[in-house]
C-alpha cells in the first residue's frame, strides 16, 4: 500500500456504502488525528484506539440520521496524493462548500482543519476534504 490515507478514506467510504456501524481501520498516528477530527467536528460518533499487533487498529462507530438513515459523511475527497502533494499558504487555504465542509491539513503545528489553520496562520499540505 503507498497511500494510507487513501486506503483510510476508502475504508471509510465503503463502510458508508454498506451502511456498516462500525469499520476497523489498521492505526497510524496521522490517522489516529485524523479520526480525532471527524469525532470533533461530529462526521463519526465514536472511535476506539486498539492496540493489538505491531502498529493496533481504529475502531470508528459511523453516525447516522436516525430518520432517514442517512450518514453525517457525504463525500470523502483526497487531495494531495503521493505523486502531486498539495501544499497551500495560510492565505490560499481552501474553504471546502462555503464553510460546510471541512479541509484536513498537515502542517507545522499538527493535523488540523482549515478553519484553525486560519486562525493559527498556517499553511500546509491539504490531506483531504470531508463533507
Amino acid at each position: 500500500m503507498t497511500d494510507p490515507i487513501a486506503d483510510y478514506l476508502t475504508r471509510l467510504r465503503n463502510a458508508i456504502k454498506a451502511n456498516h456501524r462500525v469499520v476497523e481501520i489498521p492505526a497510524s498516528n496521522l490517522k489516529k488525528e485524523i479520526t480525532r477530527i471527524l469525532h470533533e467536528k461530529g462526521y463519526i460518533l465514536n472511535y476506539k484506539f486498539v492496540e493489538d499487533g505491531p502498529q493496533g487498529t481504529i475502531k470508528i462507530a459511523l453516525k447516522y440520521d436516525p430518520i432517514n438513515k442517512v450518514n453525517s459523511i457525504k463525500k470523502l475527497l483526497r487531495i494531495s496524493t503521493p505523486g502531486l502533494r498539495q501544499y497551500v499558504s495560510h492565505k490560499e487555504i481552501p474553504s471546502v462548500l462555503n464553510g460546510l465542509g471541512i479541509a484536513i491539513l498537515s502542517t507545522s503545528k499538527g493535523v488540523m482543519t482549515d478553519k484553525e489553520a486560519r486562525n493559527e496562520n498556517v499553511g500546509g499540505e491539504v490531506l483531504c476534504f470531508i463533507y
